[in-house]
């Protein structure tokens, strides 16, 4: 998988987040944020962004996401 093709699969399950990923076509890293991030725990967040990828997961189409969530609050906090 393109690092494009992730990013979009998260900003389809996610609309209006903002979605980076890196990677090398089967081990990316995606930084994620979103409103909808507020009041969840940092497990809800993980669940939330990888039922945006699950079919994918499964199919071993990709093989591991590794993903940082922040709200928009958080975001500007850490510069970005």
């Amino acid at each position: 998988m393109e690092t494009e093709a992730v990013a979009n699969l998260i900003r389809t399950g996610l609309p209006g987040a903002e979605v980076r990923v890196t990677g090398d076509g089967s081990h990316f890293d995606a930084v994620v944020v979103s409103s909808v991030f507020g009041g969840k725990s940092p497990i809800q967040r993980q669940r939330l962004v990888m039922e945006t990828v699950r079919p994918q997961i499964e199919s071993g189409e990709l093989h591991a996401l590794s993903i940082k969530t922040f709200t928009p609050d958080q975001w500007t906090g850490q510069g970005g």
